[in-house]
């Protein structure tokens, strides 16, 4: 799977986790130069709380569009760690 926004690569992976119908991506698979941090967070009544990064690319900002649950709740935690997207960012194989 790969997931891509304003031309580039954010990440690429053959083990992403689906669940709801979103592809999480292990973190060591994201290309970071294109992730800074959220100051948003929000609440997952059975995965925890997330945290965001905004993905910024060619100098346009994509406020929020990649989240990721640093520590899950006991039935999310294969997705401990992995990183989610939206908000325009395709993602396919």
């Amino acid at each position: 799977m790969k997931a891509t926004w304003n031309g580039a690569i954010l990440a690429e992976s053959n083990k992403t986790v689906v669940v709801e119908g979103n592809h999480y991506f292990p973190a060591d698979t994201i290309n970071k130069q294109y992730f800074r941090d959220s100051d948003t967070h929000t609440t997952c009544f059975w995965k925890g709380v997330a945290s965001y990064y905004n993905i910024e690319v060619d100098g346009q900002v994509n406020k929020d569009a990649a989240w990721y649950y640093p520590s899950t709740k006991e039935k999310a935690k294969n997705i401990e760690g992995y990183i989610g997207f939206w908000k325009g960012v395709k993602v396919e194989a």
